[in-house]
C-alpha cells in the first residue's frame, strides 16, 4: 500500500450543502460532550470493562497465542523479504530429548521439542498443513502425536537411531555433492554448483575414510572408482601445503589403513612426493604455496611469513609417509621444522606467536599468543606426535606440557554470570575475552593427553572447556556456535557469550563436536552424546538443504532467516560427520584411541608400534 503522501484522493460531495462532512462532524462533536458528562468513575469502569474485553479476546484466540508463544507477533510479512524455512518434510525424524541444562540455575535458551498442543490442533483443523515450529522448521502434522512427544521427552533415543541420523546425514550431503560437484572441491548447496580451490576432487577424498567408517559400502565403491581412474596430480596448479596435507594426504593414508587398498597408498605416494619443494628452503620452515605440477614452492604475494600452525601441521602425516615408503626424507623434512621451532626465542611459556618468516626461520609479529587461528593445531600436533611414535620424543611432550601450563598462567579467565572457563588471547600483554570456535579442539587433546598418562588435572580442564564450548552453541538463538565468541567477565552480565555481528557465521566446523567424542570416550558420561545430539539436530534445522547438502549460515543468531552462504566446507564431511559417528558409537574398538591418532582433520593414522 502505497504512504499518503502518494496516494491519489477523490473528494465525493453529498447533497448541496455538504451535509454528510456535517453530519458526521456533529455526531462526532455529539459522542464526546456525553463522555464528558459522565463522572471519572463511570469512564474509568468503561475503559477497564473495554481493556478486559480485548484481553478475553487475545487469550481466547488460539492462532494469536501461537503466534505470541513463537515470537512471530507484530512480523512485517509485506517486506519482502521470506523467513528462512528449512525442507525438512519427512526426511528427518528423530526427536531431541531435553539435556541437562549444565550448570545449576540456569535456564537453557531453546525450543520446546516439538510444537505446542494448540498449534497442532490449529492446524490439524486447516486440512493438514505443515506445522512450522518457533524456529521456522517445517514437520509435517501427522509425524508425531502427543503421546509421541511425551515419550521422547522421557526415553533416551535408541543407539542405532543417533548412528542411523549420522549415515542419512551424510547420505543427504553426499546426494547434492554427486549431483552438482561431483570431482570438483566444493559443492555450492543452494546454487546447486561447486566451487573449485585445488581442483583436486577436494571433498571426495576427505570424505573417503568417513564413508568406510560409517558403512556406506556404495558410496565408497564408486568415490574409490573415481580417485582410481580420475584422480591426477599431473596438473599446472598452486595448492597450499598445510591443506593439502591435513585432507588430501592425510586422507589418503587413513583410507589405505582402513582399508588395505594399494590404490590409496600410491596415490598418497604421489601427492606427497609433489608437496616436497615447499621444504626447500634455507631457514628450513617451508612456503606456505606449492605448484604440483612445476615442482615449484613459493610464499603468498604478500608476505614471506608462514603461519605457525600449517608448518608443525604437516608431521604427522610425512612422517608416516615416510614409515611406510621407506624413503626418510619426508620425516626428515618435516622434524626440522619441529627442531627450529622447538629452540626458537620468543615463545611466552611455552606459547608460540602466529606467524614465522621463511627466509629468517624466526617469529615474526610477536608479542600476540592465541589458540586459535594460526596457532591452534601446532600444540595438537606437539601432543600427537609424541602418541604416534611411541611415546619417545621428549622434546615434543615438553613442549606440549609447558604450553598448557603457559595457557592455564596467561590464557584462562571466567565469565559472568555463569563461571565458564574460557581461553582468551593476549596481545602484548593485554587479555582480550575473545575465543574462536577452532579452539575447542583444546579440551579433546586435553583429554587425550590424560588418557595417556598425563596430568589428571589436564582431564578436569577439559571438563570444564567442553561446557563451555557447549555453552557457545546454547545461548545462540539457532542453537549453532558462531565463528568467534567473546565472553563477559563484568559483574552482572546477563549473558555469558557475546558475538559480533561479523562473527556470527557457522561455518560447519567439527571442533566441538571432537572434543564430545574425546569426553565421551574416555569418561562413558551420557551428557556428551546428548548434547551432540541436539546440535546435530540444530544442523538440521538450519543448515540442510532440501535438494542435497549442507550450508553454512551467516546468522546464529537469526532462526528466522540465519542467511545460508552457499557453501558446504569438505571438513564437514571429513571431520564433523565423522566425529558425530563416533561419538555415538558404543564400540571402543571403533578407531581405538590407544591404537589410532587423528590428523588435524580427522583422519586416523596408526600409533606406531614399540618396535620403531
Amino acid at each position: 500500500m502505497l504512504p499518503p503522501s502518494e496516494r491519489d484522493f477523490v473528494s465525493v460531495t453529498l447533497g448541496e450543502s455538504g451535509s454528510y462532512t456535517n453530519g458526521k462532524q456533529w455526531r462526532r462533536q455529539s459522542c464526546w460532550r456525553k463522555w464528558k458528562q459522565l463522572s471519572r468513575l463511570q469512564r474509568s469502569l468503561i475503559l477497564f470493562t473495554l481493556m478486559l474485553l480485548l484481553v478475553c479476546g487475545i487469550v481466547t484466540s488460539p492462532t494469536l497465542m501461537a503466534h505470541w508463544r513463537d515470537g512471530t507477533l507484530g512480523d512485517n510479512t509485506d517486506d519482502g523479504k521470506q523467513p528462512f524455512v528449512l525442507d525438512l518434510k519427512n526426511e528427518y525424524k528423530f526427536i531431541l530429548p531435553e539435556p541437562p541444562s549444565g550448570k545449576k540455575g540456569f535456564r537453557r535458551r531453546g525450543p520446546p521439542v516439538l510444537q505446542s498442543r494448540s498449534q497442532s490442533k490449529t492446524n490439524a483443523s486447516e486440512g493438514g498443513k505443515p506445522v512450522v515450529s518457533w524456529r521456522e522448521a517445517v514437520i509435517d502434522q501427522g509425524q508425531v502425536s502427543d503421546t509421541d512427544i511425551k515419550e521422547a521427552e522421557i526415553q533416551e533415543i535408541t543407539l542405532e537411531s543417533r548412528l542411523e541420523a549420522v549415515r542419512e546425514a551424510f547420505r543427504h550431503a553426499w546426494k547434492g555433492y554427486k549431483d552438482f560437484a561431483w570431482g570438483h572441491d566444493e559443492l555450492k548447496p543452494i546454487s546447486k554448483s561447486y566451487g573449485e580451490w585445488f581442483g583436486l576432487g577436494l571433498t571426495l577424498i576427505d570424505a573417503l575414510d568417513t564413508m568406510w567408517i560409517l558403512g556406506l559400502k556404495d558410496e565408497f565403491a564408486e568415490a574409490r572408482e573415481w580417485v582410481a581412474t580420475e584422480l591426477s596430480f599431473d596438473k599446472n596448479v598452486d595448492v597450499n601445503l598445510f591443506e593439502s596435507t591435513i585432507r588430501i594426504l592425510g586422507g589418503l593414508l587413513s583410507t589405505y589403513h582402513l582399508t588395505g587398498d594399494s590404490v590409496f597408498l600410491e596415490k598418497a605416494k604421489d601427492i606427497g612426493s609433489r608437496l616436497m619443494p615447499a621444504f626447500n628452503t634455507a631457514s628450513k620452515i617451508p612456503y606456505s604455496d606449492v605448484n604440483i605440477g612445476k615442482g615449484t614452492a613459493h610464499s603468498p604475494q604478500w608476505t614471506s611469513d608462514s603461519t605457525v600452525a600449517e608448518v608443525t601441521s604437516v608431521q604427522l602425516e610425512f612422517r608416516e609417509l615416510s614409515r611406510l615408503t621407506g624413503d626418510p626424507k619426508y620425516k626428515l623434512a618435516v622434524m626440522d621444522v619441529m627442531n627450529q621451532v622447538h629452540k626458537l626465542d620468543g615463545k611466552n611459556d611455552g606459547l608460540v606467536p602466529m606467524f614465522i618468516n621463511t627466509n629468517s626461520g624466526q617469529f615474526t609479529h610477536q608479542g600476540i599468543y592465541t589458540l586459535g587461528a594460526r596457532a591452534d593445531s601446532y600444540y595438537e600436533y606437539l601432543l600427537k606426535q609424541w602418541i604416534q611414535g611411541g611415546k619417545k620424543e621428549n622434546d615434543l611432550l615438553e613442549d606440549y606440557l609447558q604450553a598448557m601450563e603457559g595457557v592455564k598462567k596467561n590464557l584462562l579467565r571466567k565469565s559472568n554470570p555463569l563461571g565458564l572457563t574460557f581461553v582468551g588471547e593476549l596481545s602484548h600483554g593485554h587479555l582480550s575475552p575473545k575465543m574462536d570456535h577452532l579452539v575447542c579442539f583444546l579440551p579433546g587433546t586435553l583429554a587425550l593427553g590424560a588418557h595417556h598418562g598425563l596430568p589428571a588435572d589436564h582431564m578436569e580442564l577439559a571438563k570444564e572447556l567442553i561446557e563451555t564450548c557447549y555453552q557457545m552453541y546454547v545461548q545462540m538463538e539457532t542453537g549453532l556456535s558462531p565463528e568467534i565468541a567473546h565472553f563477559n567477565m563484568h559483574e552482572g552480565s546477563k549473558q555469558d557469550v557475546e558475538v559480533k555481528i561479523a562473527d556470527r557465521h557457522n561455518l560447519l566446523r567439527p571442533e566441538t563436536v571432537e572434543s564430545l567424542f574425546y569426553l565421551y570416550r574416555f569418561t562413558k558420561d551420557k551428557k556428551y552424546q546428548l548434547w551432540g545430539w541436539e546440535i546435530l539436530q540444530n544442523f538440521n534445522k538450519y543448515t540442510r538443504v532440501s535438494t542435497g547438502g549442507y550450508t553454512s549460515i551467516n546468522n546464529v543468531r537469526d532462526p528466522a532467516y540465519p542467511n545460508p552462504r552457499d557453501k558446504m566446507e569438505s571438513f564437514f564431511l571429513g571431520e564433523t560427520l565423522k566425529y558425530f559417528y563416533l561419538l555415538f558409537s558404543e564400540d571402543p574398538d571403533l578407531i581405538s584411541l590407544d591404537k589410532y591418532v587423528f590428523n588435524t582433520e580427522a583422519h586416523p593414522l596408526p600409533v606406531w608400534p614399540e618396535a620403531e
